[in-house]
């Protein structure tokens, strides 16, 4: 039988997304409420590897859920992906006398984490944080709503300027391999075409679905554009194209870009985050491992990492039924 796990640490890997803050804080005052110490790791592997460790009491974490980004920082770190890189990371943490840790963020950070436990054994669990919402095995990540809220608002602001104007906009949404963001913030804010990389609705339909909403009196529109869309065409391309052949329209262009992924965490995401940290300590307690955090029909699972990144998360089909209804 395995000792219990005496110190717990804590990383943001990868990337950063609104609800990250809010997750290190459940981490860190969970272990304070069941009486473990925990080490916050700042700059994600790269400070494992270097050491760059710091002891977190639950004072450590105060006013922070409230914040957007990550306080540990975050860093890419190539020296991880090898085996070298991987046994000096391990190295520092037995020597600060680490246990297992919870990392919190998106596929890259969990296929590190799953080959660290295989090469050495050693307890991690992951907390899925990335505003895409692409992680298997978690109805929501962390940052998805506050990021959906982000683009939903902005659109709200660009129809001001596309009703007083007259003018058709293409607003891009991040979302290179998955259109959660664009699917439900064009749904949301009423967008008159919606392009996912899930589904190719192709240039005739979307020139057909403007000139509908032309006839049927709109005197402005908003075509929501996942930068992964699989017409084949950046939004800019798209801008061309529809003046070249629908020259009625004063056509405009928005890339809303990183502002996506910054500002305070809603509070879905402060509430998801406290879940799934609270989870996540709990687990690495039972004995378990190589497993990630997630949420389903509002209960907390486990889903093994390997699968959350393995597997693909599906659009809902429903809600694309909806979108072609409301943009009658």
């Amino acid at each position: 039988m395995k000792d219990p796990l005496k110190k717990i640490a804590v990383l943001t890997s990868g990337g950063d997304s609104p609800g990250m803050n809010a997750a290190v804080r459940a981490v860190v005052r969970t272990c304070a409420y069941l009486e473990i110490e925990c080490m916050a790791i700042y700059r994600g592997y790269q400070g494992m590897i270097e050491g760059d460790f710091v002891p977190f009491n639950a004072r450590s974490v105060n006013n922070i859920i409230n914040k957007g980004g990550t306080i540990l920082k975050s860093a890419r770190c190539m020296e991880f992906t090898t085996p070298e890189g991987r046994q000096k990371a391990y190295d520092q943490l037995k020597a600060a006398g680490i246990d297992g840790f919870v990392v919190i963020g998106g596929d890259g950070s969990f296929r590190g984490a799953s080959i660290f436990h295989k090469e050495f054994n050693f307890p991690v669990i992951g907390i899925p944080g990335t505003i895409d919402n692409d992680i298997f095995g978690t109805q929501y990540t962390l940052g998805f709503d506050t990021a959906l809220n982000t683009v939903v608002d902005s659109m709200d602001k660009i129809r001001d300027t596309a009703s007083s104007h007259s003018r058709l906009f293409f607003v891009e949404v991040m979302g290179r391999d998955v259109g959660h963001i664009a699917l439900n913030a064009g749904v949301a804010a009423g967008a008159e075409e919606i392009l996912i990389p899930e589904q190719n609705l192709g240039l005739e339909r979307l020139l057909d679905s403007l000139k509908r909403s032309k006839k049927s009196g709109k005197s402005s529109s908003i075509v929501v554009v996942a930068e992964g869309d699989k017409t084949g065409k950046n939004v800019f391309e798209l801008k061309e194209y529809v003046e070249k052949n629908l020259p009625i329209y004063d056509v405009r262009v928005s890339v809303l870009g990183h502002i996506q992924r910054g500002g305070s965490p809603t509070a879905f995401d402060r509430v998801l985050a406290s879940r799934m940290g609270v989870k996540a300590v709990e687990s690495l307690l039972e004995g378990k491992s190589n497993l990630m955090v997630g949420i389903i029909a509002n209960e907390m699972v486990l889903t093994p990492i390997d699968d959350a990144v393995r597997g693909h998360t599906k659009i809902d089909r429903e809600l694309i039924r909806v979108s072609d209804i409301m943009t009658i």
